[in-house]
């Protein structure tokens, strides 16, 4: 008996179910492998729910990180499971990575959370429920011969196979979901202090690459707190390779605000100031809710711990960082005046107003990727930026970009994560969202995971729309970082505004320029416009005006299953819905 029997009792849920079981079977007798088994599972599940679900939107691949990060599986998905999920997927890179670093308790909770996912999936798909609870006590020892472990090669799931196999369950199992997510109870999230340190926390220092009991200790003694033994325990210090201290966590249970541990922390970080000089950062979590007091900026939420490397460029930028009040702009590269206000406006943004986003709203044509390229010369030469990644959502742009980037700034190590996927130590690095969404994991180097939340100190986001944001805003989420968008056509529309996503009122980016004043300017032309009229875009398709060919082809088109004909399509409906390519081509050749 496993706690995944359940699920073996469903034939829909057999692409995942064995290996589930197998995840539990093996964990008295591998840790590692249970990781492995608990992701590759979550995995398979998450694709079978692409393929029965029709409310879930295929991502561009079917990497894990992919699927997880869309709008629509996080709708499907509360915010607890899927933290409960993103565990087993880090857990699990850490086990693939360097198994000697999974305790038993891991792998137990991977268990369980991935338990409480698949109670979730059964709740909401299966023909019949039975609400149950995790039960540690079936995980037992087993004679490896008596277990059946799928290999990755027997088990490996392809979606397309998958989408073509339940094509017919899509409606009635979406139908299902949809009704059932709503009355859907998410399983209790409390576990101790303890727990959460040892569980959740150290998952989380371990992925940004820190080792405990080298450069992190636990409960570690500050004297002169104002207690009777003047004495108090931080929950976890890190140390930079000098010996000096660069964070203190202080970390609540799962169910604790973290907000507990504010003033807490802020005395842990008040001694250590006096006692070596600098204040070290602060982080406060819980393990599922984690912010940031970085000493310049307003605590922020952020999606985990920077590594040693990001603290300790964080205060080697603060050591060289000098003011944004006057700066001086390299004529040479970007020399009309809206530019120089452009750059001006982001840095007042950044400095005087203490803002970590800015948009510029700028015509196309007007120069922005020259105005983003003078603003990085004058972040890096006043200390404010050393690592900088540019995001576009097509390879042209991302080449373009970095072209200008190399004649403009020769200086500036830079690299196409597109083109070089060797080439991950360029101070400047160009991407599109898909291929930064998939490195994230993946990349690495000597000291481990490359691509940690604090490794960037500006990301700028070509043609920043609202649907960019809404397809890949993990991303944004993920890097810690200075936010600047581009584009000449922002939204302010309810479901789409641009404006809200640099924390800025409708209508008012931190700098504009619009194609109205740069015609005035004389810097660009205004454009033309060509009216005409084609007979189906006005009049729409009569079958009785059409030729024989045209007759048979409308036929074959447009009867449906009973066998009607419409005997006309109208034009509103021809815009709407047909693709008509001989239409396509007159308006092409009158453009």
């Amino acid at each position: 008996m496993t706690n995944f029997d359940f699920l073996q009792k469903e034939p829909k849920f057999h692409s995942f179910a064995d290996v589930a079981v197998a995840a539990e079977k093996i964990l008295p007798i591998d840790v590692a492998a249970s990781v492995l088994n608990c992701r590759r599972a979550m995995e398979f599940a998450i694709k079978w729910m692409y393929s029965v679900d029709t409310s879930l939107v295929r991502p561009w691949d079917d990497k894990l990180i992919s699927l997880m990060s869309t709008d629509e599986f996080r709708d499907a998905v509360d915010d607890d499971l899927l933290t409960r999920m993103h565990f087993i997927r880090k857990i699990g890179n850490i086990a693939a990575h360097d198994s000697r670093k999974i305790s038993k308790d891991q792998a137990m909770l991977c268990l369980e959370n991935l338990y409480i996912f698949m109670d979730f999936l059964a709740y909401c798909y299966a023909d019949s429920y039975t609400e149950g609870s995790f039960d540690p006590h079936l995980v037992e020892t087993q004679p490896v011969s008596a277990l059946t472990i799928p290999t990755p090669s027997e088990a490996e799931l392809k979606l397309d196979a998958l989408m073509k196999e339940n094509a017919a369950l899509r409606e009635q199992l979406t139908n299902r979901r949809e009704q059932q997510q709503e009355t859907y109870v998410p399983k209790p999230l409390d576990i101790s202090e303890y727990k959460t340190r040892k569980l959740y926390i150290d998952a989380m220092l371990v992925d940004a690459g820190w080792t405990e009991n080298q450069d992190w200790i636990n409960e570690y003694e500050i004297m002169g707190m104002p207690n009777k033994s003047e004495c108090g325990r931080a929950d976890y210090v890190l140390f930079g390779d000098d010996g000096r201290i660069l964070a203190v966590i202080e970390a609540k249970r799962t169910c604790v605000d973290v907000a507990k541990g504010r003033q807490q922390g802020k005395l842990y970080a008040d001694l250590i100031e006096k006692q070596q000089g600098r204040r070290p950062v602060l982080f406060l979590t819980n393990g599922f809710d984690t912010r940031i007091i970085d000493n310049q900026y307003p605590e922020r939420k952020v999606a985990s711990f920077y590594s040693k490397r990001d603290l300790e460029k964080l205060f080697n930028l603060n050591g060289m960082r000098t003011h944004l009040d006057h700066v001086t702009v390299d004529a040479n590269i970007a020399g009309r005046y809206y530019q120089k206000a452009a750059i001006q406006a982001v840095c007042d943004s950044f400095d005087a107003k203490n803002r970590r986003k800015a948009l510029l709203v700028m015509a196309t044509g007007s120069g922005k990727t020259r105005t983003v390229i003078t603003l990085c010369k004058v972040l890096l030469e006043h200390g404010w930026a050393k690592n900088i990644l540019f995001l576009a959502d097509r390879n042209s742009l991302v080449t373009q970009a970095k072209r200008s980037f190399v004649n403009l700034l020769p200086d500036l190590s830079v690299t196409n994560l597109c083109e070089e996927k060797d080439n991950l130590q360029a101070h400047c690095v160009f991407s599109t969202y898909q291929t930064m969404m998939n490195c994230i994991d993946s990349a690495q180097d000597e000291q481990g995971k490359l691509f940690t939340c604090g490794h960037f100190d500006l990301l700028i986001c070509d043609e920043a729309h609202r649907s960019i944001y809404n397809k890949y805003r993990d991303i944004f989420t993920y890097f810690d970082t200075l936010l600047i968008g581009l584009t000449a056509t922002p939204k302010d529309d309810i479901d789409k505004n641009t404006y809200e996503i640099f924390d800025l009122e409708n209508g008012i980016p931190t700098y504009g320029y619009d194609l109205a004043q740069a015609v005035k300017d004389k810097f660009l032309v205004d454009f033309l416009s060509v009216e005409t009229s084609l007979k189906f875009l006005q009049d729409g398709i009569v079958y009785d005006d059409l030729s024989d060919e045209d007759k048979e082809a409308y036929e074959n088109t447009f009867t449906d299953e009973n066998g009607k004909l419409p005997k006309s399509i109208n034009a509103a409906a021809l815009n709407q819905w047909i693709f008509n390519e001989d239409t396509i081509r007159k308006v092409l050749d009158i453009l």
